[in-house]
C-alpha cells in the first residue's frame, strides 16, 4: 500500500479530459477514474483510450490513482484491466463484486497485464465494490480473497435498489451493510470505505454521515465532487486535541509498563495497554496527513 491514510476517493469520468487533467489540485487522497457508470455503452472504447493517455501523461503527484473497470460479466472489463495496468494505475476497483472467485479472476488478468507491459508483478492493488445483498453476505471471503486487495467499499445506490430499500437522509437502509463491511474488513485486515453522498448542497448531512461512519470504524468515504473533500478530510483527520490525548496515552502507558503498573489514569479516565493501539492509529493518521511529526509511531 502506498498510503497510510485514504480519507477520500473521488470519482471522475475517465472520458472527460476537463475533469481528469488536474484533479490533484483539489487534494483528494485518491482519485477513481471511472470506466463504468459514467461512460455510455457506445463510448467505452474511446474512454479506455482517454484513460490510458491520462494515466501515462498526466502527473498526479502524490494522489493515488484508481480505475473502476466495467463489471466482470461485461464484454469490456478485460481490456479495461489491460489499459489500466499499461497506463500505470495504482489500483483497480472491481464493481458488483459478489464473490472471491471474481477477485481471483481479476487478479489473474492483472498479473498477466503486469507481465505484458513490464510492470512489477504485484504492484497493482485491488479494491472490491460491494453493491448487492450477496456481496454483503460474502464480504469476509471477498476481503480474504487476495493479498492485492487493499480494501472494500460500499456502493449504496445499487445496494438500496437490490434490497428494495428506500433511500433516506439518515442512511438507516445501509446500517446492516455498513456494520458487516466494517466487521469483515477488520477481521481480514483490509481497509473499508463508505458510499458516496449524492446531495452536493447538503453539507450539514454530509458531515453528520461522515462522522457516523468514522465512528463505526470506516477508513474513508467515496465522494463525487471536490466540494466534499474538505468536510470528509476534516472529519477523518485527527484534531490537535485528539493528537495530544493520544500522545499522553501512549507515553503514560509506556511509563506504566516500565513501572510494572497495568492500569493508569489519563485525563481522569482509566486506561490500559489495550487502548494503545487506537492511540497509535490516531498518531499514524495524523502523521500521514502531515500534521504530526512526533516519534511515538
Amino acid at each position: 500500500m502506498k498510503r497510510e491514510i485514504r480519507r477520500s476517493m473521488m470519482f471522475l469520468n475517465a472520458q472527460r479530459a476537463s475533469l481528469v487533467k488536474d484533479p490533484y489540485i483539489y487534494g483528494a487522497d485518491c482519485v477513481i477514474l471511472d470506466l463504468e457508470d459514467a461512460v455510455s455503452i457506445k463510448e467505452k472504447d474511446s474512454a479506455r483510450v482517454q484513460l490510458y493517455n491520462t494515466l501515462k501523461y498526466v502527473d498526479y503527484g502524490d494522489t493515488e490513482i484508481w480505475v473502476r473497470i466495467n463489471a466482470t460479466d461485461s464484454e469490456y472489463y478485460k481490456e479495461d484491466i489491460r489499459a489500466a495496468v499499461a497506463g500505470g494505475a495504482d489500483g483497480i476497483r472491481i464493481p458488483m463484486c459478489e464473490s472471491r472467485k471474481q477477485v481471483i479472476e481479476v487478479e489473474k488478468l492483472v498479473e498477466e497485464a503486469e507481465k505484458e507491459f513490464g510492470r512489477e508483478v504485484g504492484s497493482t492493488m485491488l479494491m472490491a465494490a460491494l453493491e448487492t445483498p450477496l456481496s454483503i453476505i460474502n464480504c469476509y471471503e471477498i476481503c480474504k480473497s487476495s493479498k492485492r486487495l487493499m480494501g472494500v467499499a460500499l456502493s449504496g445506490g445499487d445496494f438500496a435498489r437490490t434490497m428494495h430499500a428506500k433511500t433516506t437522509k439518515t442512511g438507516e437502509e445501509y446500517f446492516l451493510a455498513r456494520s458487516q463491511i466494517v466487521l469483515s474488513a477488520r477481521a481480514a485486515g483490509v481497509m473499508c470505505f463508505d458510499t458516496v453522498y449524492t446531495d452536493l448542497d447538503d453539507e450539514e448531512n454530509l458531515r453528520r454521515e461522515t462522522e457516523m461512519i468514522k465512528n463505526m470504524g470506516f477508513d474513508g468515504k467515496s465522494i463525487i465532487s471536490p466540494k466534499q473533500i474538505d468536510i470528509v478530510h476534516e472529519v477523518f483527520t485527527p484534531s490537535k486535541e485528539e493528537i495530544n490525548k493520544a500522545e499522553r496515552l501512549v507515553i503514560g502507558v509506556k511509563e506504566a509498563e516500565e513501572a510494572g503498573v497495568g492500569v493508569l489514569t489519563v485525563d481522569g479516565k482509566m486506561v490500559d495497554i489495550a487502548h494503545v493501539e487506537g492511540a497509535k492509529r490516531t498518531l499514524t493518521m495524523a502523521k500521514a496527513a502531515g500534521i504530526y511529526e512526533g516519534d511515538l509511531v
